[in-house]
């Protein structure tokens, strides 16, 4: 007969939270390399800025942390559906390794350029490594938000979110993959302003 030792259980519980963890480092770490800035070459750090702020991307948060927080939403049903059996904190770890490769995708010269090609982001450069760690965590609460909200709840946020994103910046998760993966003329000179 063996007496399971309870610093073994507690020590599994550590496990995901350290895997988040590895995931964050690894990816500022490979961001970082591969020449994105630590912070906004500005020299200081913002917790928010706005549509109008050319420093969008490069700070703590913007109006496309919204888009993220949707993420979390949307990885948060898609796993519950094609993976209820797993632990939720794994859910988790499998949620944040997908949007930390999203966040080295979007910062790639591939995605970078498709922005300022066929967006209204002409001066995009991508994000710095403080604003890619800070969206995964973005993604992090929308997923927890989704957890604890009915399902009506959640769908009322994630329209809340486009709508706020449309109002203020004529943008939002909808829109951004639209344009990104097939761009239309009339959606183009609605952002623009026209």
């Amino acid at each position: 007969m063996s007496i399971a030792h309870p610093e073994g259980q507690d020590a599994g519980r550590w496990r995901p939270w350290l895997a988040i963890l590895a995931i964050l480092v690894a990816t500022g770490l490979y961001l970082w390399l591969s020449g994105r800035s630590l912070i906004c070459d500005c020299g200081y750090v913002l917790l928010f800025t706005g549509a109008d702020d050319p420093g969008g991307s490069l700070h703590v948060s913007d109006w496309y942390t919204l888009s993220h927080v949707i993420h979390g939403f949307l990885f948060y049903a898609a796993l519950w559906l094609v993976a209820r059996k797993v632990p939720l904190r794994w859910r988790l770890v499998i949620a944040v390794a997908v949007e930390a490769v999203w966040e080295i995708f979007e910062n790639s010269a591939f995605i970078i350029e498709r922005y300022r090609a066929v967006t209204i982001s002409l001066d995009y450069n991508g994000d710095t490594v403080l604003n890619s760690i800070c969206d995964i965590l973005a993604m992090m609460l929308g997923f927890w938000a989704a957890r604890r909200l009915p399902v009506w709840g959640s769908v009322v946020a994630i329209l809340a979110f486009e709508a706020l994103a449309a109002w203020a910046i004529r943008d939002g998760l909808a829109l951004n993959i639209l344009m990104l993966i097939w761009p239309l003329q009339a959606v183009l000179d609605w952002q623009a302003g026209g």
